[in-house]
């Protein structure tokens, strides 16, 4: 009953609220600030190298940081600061750099106890103060009687203070404060103030990107009156990166590990503007970046504005208030990453630490690739399908060129490697993007990208796995879902070599495309680690999940279903259609009284063993169409969105990840997903909006039409393209790209007659 009254929420509501406003009026950027979903709400451009945003606290220990891995927590009391670089959704957390904390009256230059109003320079603030939308946050913070305003350009970010009239105004910035904060994060850094006023400055970290480098400069619309640089570690052994000094260029300067500058202006008759650029690079190029980007507060946030009007306006939506606000919330979200790295002049550094230019594309990173390949990539190839995808690649390239291991990235973020997750998946990226018509990329240098990263031996277990066929367990971890992410990825590869005419590589991976059967245990109907005799590991069971065990953030219930190439061949290992469709209701209707999974951050969103805040359920609601029942694909998806989707601070089930949860239900609503990128084609779910339009270059519009759609009627009639009936639970790629429209006519009861045959279901490497 919960499910229904939700699904009706999201899908009914008065005519009046199906046009309502602007796309970018329909953004929240408070959804998924709560529980786990870890947004954060502050202001940032469309892929913007700054997110300059609230940071509630980031003194948590480091095991206790997981809640706060995006700086804001929508259920904290106090704000500490406002720093300029966040991650949105991530499971896992760094940046938080360059904290600023304004303060009326007297400056404290610590953050104090969150219990003790007054105690530091942090303070209480109250939701009713809050203003977020794209490009524009702004709060009150009550303990100073401060309004704060953020803007941000792509690689600058604005600050607009408003002081209680007649009292001093200070600025604290906090070179100490990082998010997932530890003793020794910082291993460097430097303040300089020049004479024209521009404070400029640098620090090193070693955090979740190892020797991370940052540079930034700030400019203020009143001048200071007073200042002091203090460096609160008296023990400086450090004697690597130094950074540069300004010598006579500064009227003041201090190096060292534990530094802040207070800055003092008077009482001020207007509001400040505290203007500040961002660089990878050196602190020339955070100067060249501030300057690249020319007006204060009103004009950056007019520009910004417009960009995310434009952005967001590749999608059309037509659909009640809630669903309208949260499936653009989600667009919104899916915009964020892979952010912007290079400079304006192109410089940026790169993998190896070494500073590069990017010559006719822009040098993107933040790659959560494990969960982006899914949805977010393939999403972009749609909404954003020249620049940004083009940058994508040609980034993606350029990293394994300067990568000191010859081998494209696996989790980037500031241009260097984190090694997190499991897979090469830069590789479905590309060939998503070649299949799909993308060019302006060297394709021969990309396909060589591919194939040096999944011939790496040394990484993940892939000497065995090119050995053997399949990753051991007793000799490498997560064995069990390496081995059928490899596979994956390797057809992804064939797939493209095929089309490039480059056979030898694409026989080649072709086969090992087939290796997810050496790990799959048709007798007891599980995929299941084996050890280097061949023998399966035991004991076993499929409802496990701990660390560094057979499978990656997840069991055997999901990891079974990870042949997204191949689900027909899967399905006969299983024993056809009807165990498969048994099975993946077992699935869904799992009683998990009995298990406590409170030890894996990660596993959020449960319906029985199916995990919607873990990437690896994504695509398995959609593989009913794979056995012919594409109406229990219709009812599955209804109790999904339903459960995992609300318009408020806690409406995401899990990690954002960097915009895949949210490209789920972007592709959802639309009534298609992308089970298996690199086959270019979608499969038919179910639509969750009244109507929507892609617009796509050239001017061409692909229209989206669900008639008589309601929370009763939730399963699909009939199905038109361009005016003809289809017959099949599939569409390509191509025919979105044309143009067109694809029309539901919804019904309260299922047609069990619809694209059951085997010729209507989507691709396999099997055949159908």
């Amino acid at each position: 009953m919960r499910t229904a009254f939700l699904l009706a929420l999201l899908v009914s509501g008065p005519a009046f609220a199906q046009h309502a406003g602007a796309p970018i009026d329909a953004v929240d950027p408070m959804i998924g600030t709560a529980g786990e979903g870890h947004t954060f709400p502050g202001a940032t451009a469309p892929f913007g190298m700054v997110q300059l945003s609230p940071d509630t606290d980031t003194g948590c220990e480091i095991r206790a940081c997981y809640g706060h891995a995006a700086g804001y927590r929508y259920e904290d009391p106090t704000i500490q600061g406002f720093s300029h670089t966040h991650f949105s959704g991530a499971g896992h957390s760094d940046l938080g750099d360059v904290l600023v904390a304004p303060q009326a009256g007297t400056a404290r230059l610590d953050p104090g106890d969150p219990a003790r109003p007054g105690s530091g320079y942090r303070s209480r603030f109250d939701h009713a103060s809050e203003t977020a939308r794209p490009g524009y946050y702004a709060v009150t913070l009550a303990d100073g009687g401060i309004r704060a305003e953020l803007t941000a350009g792509t690689r600058t970010g604005v600050h607009r203070y408003t002081f209680p009239a007649g009292t001093p105004a200070h600025l604290v910035v906090d070179l100490r404060s990082s998010l997932y904060n530890y003793p020794g994060k910082i291993l460097w850094s430097g303040l300089h103030l020049r004479p024209d006023g521009t404070l400029i400055g640098f620090r090193e970290t070693r955090g979740w990107a190892p020797g991370r480098k940052l540079y930034f400069a700030m400019r203020f619309s009143a001048p200071l009156t007073g200042h002091g640089f203090v460096d609160r570690d008296t023990a400086v052994t450090y004697k690597g990166f130094q950074g540069p000094g300004r010598g006579s260029e500064a009227v003041a300067e201090k190096l060292g590990k534990a530094l802040e500058a207070r800055l003092d202006f008077g009482p001020l008759a207007a509001p400040l503007e505290v203007k500040v650029a961002l660089s990878g690079v050196d602190e020339a190029g955070a100067v060249a970046n501030l300057e690249a980007e020319a007006g204060g507060f009103d004009a950056i946030r007019a520009r910004t504005a417009a960009a995310w009007t434009q952005a967001l306006g590749a999608v059309e939506i037509a659909a009640p208030a809630p669903m309208r606000r949260t499936v653009y919330t989600a667009l919104y979200h899916a915009l964020l990453a892979p952010s912007v790295w290079s400079d304006a002049d192109g410089r940026y550094r790169g993998p190896d630490d070494q500073v590069h230019r990017a010559d006719g594309f822009t040098f993107r990173s933040t790659f959560s690739l494990w969960d982006t390949f899914r949805a977010e990539h393939p999403l972009l190839t749609l909404v954003q399908p020249t620049q940004t995808s083009i940058d994508v690649v040609r980034s993606l390239v350029a990293s394994r060129q300067f990568s000191p291991d010859g081998i494209l990235p696996v989790w980037q973020f500031a241009g260097r490697e984190t090694w997190t997750m499991i897979g090469y998946h830069a590789a479905p990226v590309i060939a998503d993007a070649y299949l799909k018509g993308i060019r302006g990329f060297d394709a021969d240098a990309a396909l060589d990208a591919m194939v040096a990263s999944a011939d790496y031996a040394p990484y993940g277990g892939l000497g065995d796995y090119m050995a053997r066929g399949y990753v051991p367990i007793d000799k490498e971890p997560e064995a069990a879902s390496k081995t059928v992410e490899y596979a994956y990825d390797d057809w992804t590869i064939a797939r493209m070599a095929r089309a490039m005419g480059r056979d030898a590589i694409a026989a080649r991976f072709e086969k090992r495309a087939a290796n997810w059967r050496n790990s799959f245990d048709a007798r007891s109907g599980w995929l299941r680690a084996r050890l280097s005799s061949g023998a399966f590991r035991t004991p076993f069971d499929p409802t496990a999940i701990n660390y560094g065990s057979d499978y990656t953030e997840g069991n055997a219930w999901q990891y079974s279903w990870f042949m997204p190439q191949d689900q027909a061949g899967l399905f006969r290992v299983l024993g056809g259609d009807a165990k498969a469709i048994a099975k993946l209701d077992a699935m869904f209707d799992y009683d998990n009284s009995k298990l406590d999974y409170g030890h894996a951050e990660d596993i959020a969103g449960l319906i029985g063993q199916y995990i919607h805040g873990n990437e690896p359920s994504h695509h398995v609601a959609y593989l009913y169409d794979y056995a012919g029942a594409p109406w229990r694909t219709q009812e599955r998806l209804a109790q999904i969105v339903a459960s995992q989707y609300k318009p408020t601070p806690d409406g995401l089930a899990g990690n954002d990840d960097l915009g895949q949860m949210s490209a789920w239900l972007v592709f959802t609503a639309l009534g298609f997903y992308p089970v298996a990128p690199g086959s270019n084609e979608y499969v038919i779910g179910r639509p969750f909006v009244d109507r929507a339009t892609l617009n796509l270059p050239d001017g061409k519009r692909f229209v989206v039409v669900a008639d008589g759609l309601s929370a009763t009627n939730r399963y699909i009639a009939a199905v038109t393209l361009n005016g003809t009936p289809l017959a099949r639970s599939y569409l390509r790629d191509a025919e979105v790209r044309a143009g067109g429209e694809l029309r539901f006519t919804m019904a309260a009861v299922p047609n069990t007659r619809w694209a059951t045959a085997r010729a209507a279901r989507p691709f396999s490497m099997s055949a159908r």
